[in-house]
């Protein structure tokens, strides 16, 4: 492996450092975008049993802010249950919006690797073909066997290089932003669940019914 590494030239550096990032990226996303996390199964009934006993206050309110994701857009709500229902939306909706940004964190990173990666083989390439080129002008068009081959050898293993750190780059950015969509229309559905229930007197259900 090190040989490899060795053959590829100094734009491999650029390449590992690039899959090292994709992988901590992805361990942490994977980590941190827990549906048990995001979206506590328990929290809207949990929330409707204080306002059915009058126990919701102010304080009740911030522990359902810290709990998770979900529970900041639905305190967000909670903090104006007193307002109309166009207010109670508009503030969860501004809620969400900061919500999305923080589970989308580190995601265009992933992005951008998946663009640059290809992009940084291909120069590996560019380098290794300049290489085969100036070994068949030192030698009067013939050429040395041994450098050429180091030069094909470093322009197809930059390239390879570049694939595969791009291709799983592309797949994972793909993989959490779809998942991060799926937690959003979840939290949505529970936060119109809870300002349905606010302003038309329904029993609040758990969200995974």
């Amino acid at each position: 492996m090190y040989e490899i590494v060795l053959a590829g030239g100094w734009m491999m550096g650029p390449l590992l450092l690039c899959s090292v990032i994709v992988l901590s990226i992805a361990a942490e996303r994977y980590w941190s975008l827990n549906p048990g996390k995001i979206i506590p199964a328990s929290l809207l009934a949990e929330i409707w049993g204080w306002l059915q006993q009058g126990q919701l206050d102010g304080k009740k309110i911030k522990a359902v802010h810290d709990s998770s994701p979900l529970g900041q857009v639905l305190a967000a709500g909670l903090s104006n249950t007193r307002h109309s229902r166009a207010v109670m939306i508009e503030s969860m909706e501004v809620a969400a919006n900061r919500v999305q940004h923080d589970l989308e964190r580190y995601l265009t990173a992933l992005s951008a690797i998946s663009n640059i990666a290809p992009l940084l083989g291909l120069l590996g390439t560019v380098v290794g073909t300049i290489k085969i080129f100036s070994a068949i002008m030192l030698e009067g068009g013939t050429g040395n066997p041994g450098a050429l081959a180091g030069g094909i050898s470093e322009a197809l293993i930059a390239t390879a290089t570049g694939l595969v750190v791009a291709i799983p780059a592309s797949l994972l950015s793909r993989y959490f932003y779809r998942l991060v969509d799926g937690f959003m229309i979840s939290i949505q559905q529970d936060a119109m669940k809870l300002v349905d229930a606010l302003h038309s007197d329904r029993k609040v259900k758990g969200s995974d019914q």
